[in-house]
């Protein structure tokens, strides 16, 4: 059994900073370093799209909505995958959650989501 649970979403208003965690446990536990890791986001009404990506390797991508603002990082001694976001824009609020993935292995994880909202 795999888990991921994500942490620190919560209310923030316009220009502020919030730090999403996503720790990850079970079988996953000492193959962590494989997966490739991401954050997606749902607003409502709206489909879910995939905000950061962080490879195995460590390489990173991102949605060019969250470019320069939005930081993703992975600690696999720890298990987990964090979510920096800075300037954040009432656009931003959706729930977000996060995914791990291994196509070899034919895994696919997904935790339950946090709500983020950006209001004043």
């Amino acid at each position: 059994q795999v888990q991921l649970v994500e942490s620190g979403g919560g209310l923030v208003q316009p220009g502020g900073s919030l730090r999403l965690s996503c720790a990850a446990s079970g079988s996953i536990f000492r193959v962590f370093r494989v997966y490739d890791l991401g954050w997606y986001r749902q607003a409502p009404g709206k489909q879910r799209e995939l905000v950061a990506f962080i490879a195995s390797t460590g390489s990173t991508n991102y949605v060019d909505s969250v470019k320069g603002r939005f930081t993703i990082s992975r600690d696999n001694a720890k298990n987990t995958v964090d979510l920096q976001m800075n300037s954040l824009k009432p656009e931003d609020t959706a729930v977000y959650y996060c995914n791990a993935n291994n196509d070899f292995m034919h895994t696919d994880y997904w935790g339950q989501g946090t709500q983020v909202t950006v209001s004043s």
